[in-house]
């Protein structure tokens, strides 16, 4: 693991002005909060008070499903019914017949937190490949999982 850096305040700003306006207001409960970068296993990750809640995609910083969990986060999420789960959580992409329902705003290319429809618990991180107005469709793939829930960014180890 490289070092861990504290984030500038003008970086942290900007950050949480980004995810504010994906997610919302409850973000800016982390206003207080103290954020570092490190890079561990490969992995650009952001840690808000010791915990890996955000990790960089293409040069996009996302939660992590571990920062979902934590934020609570409710924007931008396909949910997949329990057929699918055993799937997701071994890193299959999601196909369209797995999926229950899709937030309407999502679009192709968007990042996409997939939860389970029994508890609502996030199981992975995806990249939407088609609007998620055609995710409910009888066929196809609709996201390219990312990260999921027991994966090496779910499991780093601080």
């Amino acid at each position: 693991m490289r070092s861990r850096v504290q984030l500038r305040k003008s970086a942290k700003n900007k950050l949480l002005d980004e995810l504010t306006v994906t997610f919302g207001d409850n973000i800016k409960e982390l206003n207080n909060s103290k954020f570092e970068t490190a890079n561990i296993d490969n992995f650009n990750v952001i840690l808000i008070n010791g915990k890996v809640l955000l990790f960089s995609i293409d040069g996009e910083y996302f939660p992590t499903v571990r920062g979902v969990l934590e934020l609570e986060l409710a924007k931008y999420v396909v949910i997949v019914d329990a057929g699918a789960v055993r799937f997701v959580v071994n890193g299959a992409d999601i196909m369209c017949p797995g999926i229950v329902s899709a937030d309407s705003d999502i679009m192709k290319g968007d990042l996409v937190i997939i939860k389970e429809e029994t508890h609502g618990k996030p199981l992975a991180i995806g990249r939407a490949l088609i609007s998620g107005e055609a995710m409910t469709a009888d066929s196809g793939k609709a996201i390219k999982s990312l990260h999921y829930v027991g994966d090496k960014l779910w499991n780093i180890d601080l």
